[in-house]
């Protein structure tokens, strides 16, 4: 097991496809999600504003266990990789995110997270995105993380800015949410502009 500080992160480049790491904070555990999360993720992800994770089927157990099958054919091909947001202290997972490319070369890509309405406001989201994004910029070659988030969500939109993202525009009926289609806002980060000095104590282990 190797242990280091977040400042070291971007320094440190891992081979993810073969396996991904864990990636440790003050309040959260980073790791990939397996089989054993299927019940908390059915819950999260059937919550009215949780993002769809590349999930085109209706959510189900079912369905759930096909995600996670696919997140780890996902990582071994080196088009995304996803972590379960865990807490340190409580074990229980509260929450999805996940990072997928948008071109061969992975230098943009988009990041997805969704976390329990009890994690919100509590720092979680914050920690897990600094965790994330740093080991994106120093493991992928990504160089701009872009997010898509509905624009009455202000509380999502308040904490993009929280680390650091920049609101581009707003993409016109982008997604949709039960019968209609909403609109979204595009928010991104780029690696020459990141912070990767996280808010916590934060260590990566491999």
């Amino acid at each position: 097991m190797h242990t280091m500080a977040s400042k070291d992160v971007a320094a440190r480049v891992f081979n993810w496809r073969e396996e991904l790491p864990t990636l440790c904070g003050s309040l959260v555990t980073l790791r990939e999600p397996v089989n054993a999360d299927t019940e908390p993720l059915l819950e999260l992800l059937s919550l009215p504003d949780a993002a769809r994770f590349d999930l085109s089927e209706a959510v189900e157990t079912a369905s759930v266990r096909r995600m996670i099958e696919r997140a780890l054919r996902d990582r071994a091909g080196g088009i995304a990789f996803t972590y379960g947001i865990v807490l340190a202290d409580h074990r229980s997972l509260v929450g999805l995110i996940q990072v997928r490319q948008l071109d061969p070369f992975f230098e943009g890509a988009v990041w997805d997270c969704t976390v329990t309405p009890r994690a919100r406001g509590t720092g979680v989201f914050g920690e897990a995105a600094h965790l994330v994004g740093s080991f994106a910029f120093a493991s992928t070659g990504a160089r701009r993380l872009e997010a898509r988030v509905d624009v009455n969500n202000v509380r999502a939109m308040f904490a993009l800015r929280k680390i650091g993202a920049v609101q581009e525009g707003v993409l016109r009926r982008a997604i949709r949410r039960g019968d209609d289609y909403v609109d979204q806002s595009l928010w991104a980060v780029l690696k020459e502009t990141w912070d990767t000095a996280a808010p916590s104590r934060s260590v990566v282990i491999h």
